[in-house]
């Protein structure tokens, strides 16, 4: 029998991912702690843990009408953003899969009226840097799964979705670690003040004092071990935008027990501004 090992909220944006005088120089002379926060929960957490299998949430692979789950026995290539080449580019990537929790999980929506989960093994299924971005901070031996957020769904899909992971991993012989791969609130600058708010302080960066509030407002309540209040206050979050509808979050919870999880949070890093955005990397010790 399966067993989730641990799970995170982590941030994957393309400074992580910047050489080490670009981060500073974007961020007046300081290195972001988002770079460490990875590098050290690798080294406090993951490799204190024996797992099987690492599940990505990845708030850039955007479904329509169901949700996806990458069925490869493997995938490698190079990996070049389309939305930022400049600093995204000809990246390695080399992922052994994980094709039978794949298809548990999509099975266990099958004969479903309330939700559609689809396993993919398409070789050219194209891969997003929420995964591709986690892999020089996190990857080890273990199997890796990316799985998409829908962009139809709310609330209550997403915690199916996660408690259908859930069910399938308690059906495998798999130990499996979570990663919802996003960000907080995610509102960007206006182009012409864009160069302006690259620095990590959220105080001085981050888009509106509202969501600033509000962000500060959810990592209390994540560090608490809160989830239920996180989950009731959905409908006030989403005013300020967070990342993938905060799908990548409601699914990890949802495979954890959704508003009856009381997994507290730890930080690794700060909670930091990019571009305006709130982003922060959060383990749950389960």
């Amino acid at each position: 029998m399966g067993r989730i090992v641990g799970a995170a909220v982590v941030s994957h944006v393309p400074p992580l991912v910047l050489p080490e005088s670009v981060r500073r120089e974007l961020n007046d002379g300081e290195d972001t702690t988002l770079f460490s926060g990875l590098h050290q929960l690798r080294a406090d957490r993951l490799d204190h843990l024996e797992f099987d299998t690492i599940v990505v949430i990845d708030t850039h692979w955007f479904s329509t009408i169901e949700f996806l789950v990458a069925a490869h026995e493997r995938r490698s290539g190079f990996y070049t953003s389309e939305e930022l080449p400049r600093g995204m580019a000809s990246m390695p990537y080399d992922l052994t899969g994980d094709p039978d929790l794949a298809r548990a999980w999509a099975a266990r929506a099958d004969g479903r009226d309330d939700t559609w989960i689809t396993a993919v093994d398409d070789p050219y299924l194209p891969i997003h840097y929420p995964t591709v971005n986690l892999l020089p901070f996190l990857q080890g031996d273990e199997r890796w799964l990316s799985a998409s957020i829908c962009q139809t769904a709310e609330t209550d899909d997403f915690l199916l979705y996660g408690r259908l992971l859930g069910e399938a991993i308690a059906e495998l012989d798999r130990d499996v670690v979570i990663l919802a791969s996003g960000g907080l609130s995610h509102r960007f600058w206006p182009l012409r003040q864009f160069r302006d708010h690259e620095a990590a302080d959220p105080d001085l960066h981050l888009r509106t004092p509202e969501a600033l509030a509000a962000d500060r407002e959810v990592i209390a309540r994540l560090e608490a071990g809160d989830h239920g209040a996180v989950i009731g206050g959905m409908d006030a979050y989403r005013q300020h935008a967070p990342e993938g509808r905060f799908g990548h979050y409601l699914t990890m919870v949802g495979a954890l027990g959704g508003d009856r999880c009381t997994a507290p949070g730890t930080l690794f890093g700060e909670y930091e501004s990019v571009s305006g955005t709130g982003q922060a990397h959060i383990w749950f010790d389960l």
